[in-house]
C-alpha cells in the first residue's frame, strides 16, 4: 500500500482570512468574526454557502451575485430571503460555491444553504424560518425516461390503422 503525502481532500480555507473551516460547518473564528458554513441542494444543484459578518454582499463562484445570476433580482431575492425574514440582510456577506443544475436550481440551493447557516448562528431562528418554509429541501427531481415511451410518461401517438 502506498503512503499518501497529503489527504484526499484538503481542508477548506476561507477567502477572508487564513483560518481553516471544518467540513461539518463548525464555527471557526477569524479576523472579521466567525464564519458559518452550510450546504443546500435542489434538483442537480449543490450550493456550499459561507456566511461571514459583513455588509450584505453576495459572491457566487468568485463573481458578484447579480452578475452570476444574469442581473436577475428574482434569483438574488431567493438567496437573501432567509436573511430578510430575520432582518439580517445588512449584517452578513454571503460566499457561495454553486455547481450543477441551472441558475434557478442553484439559487434555491443557495437559499437552503443560507437558512441552514443561519441556524448555526442562532438556533432560535428555526421557528420563523420553518414557518416560511425555508428549511425544507424541495425533493422534486426529474423523473427518468422509460423504455417504449417518448419521455417519463409521454406515450407515442396512438395510430388506429
Amino acid at each position: 500500500m502506498l503512503a499518501r503525502s497529503a489527504p484526499l481532500k484538503a481542508p477548506l480555507r476561507s477567502s477572508a482570512s487564513s483560518s481553516v473551516v471544518t467540513r461539518r460547518g463548525a464555527v471557526v473564528s477569524c479576523a472579521g468574526g466567525a464564519q458559518y458554513r452550510a450546504t443546500g441542494r435542489r434538483k442537480a444543484a449543490i450550493a456550499s454557502v459561507e456566511l461571514v459578518p459583513g455588509s450584505g454582499q453576495c459572491e457566487v463562484n468568485g463573481r458578484p451575485g447579480l452578475e452570476y445570476f444574469n442581473m436577475s433580482t428574482l434569483y438574488m431575492n431567493r438567496v437573501y430571503q432567509p436573511l430578510e425574514v430575520l432582518g439580517l440582510q445588512e449584517e452578513y456577506d454571503i460566499v457561495i460555491k454553486a455547481e450543477g443544475g441551472g441558475i434557478s436550481a442553484q439559487s434555491d440551493a443557495a437559499k437552503l444553504g443560507v437558512a441552514r447557516a443561519i441556524l448555526k448562528i442562532n438556533e432560535t431562528a428555526r421557528t420563523p424560518l420553518k414557518q416560511e418554509g425555508l428549511l425544507t429541501r424541495d425533493a422534486r427531481e426529474v423523473e427518468r425516461k422509460k423504455a417504449g415511451l417518448k419521455g417519463a410518461r409521454r406515450a407515442p401517438q396512438f395510430s388506429k390503422r
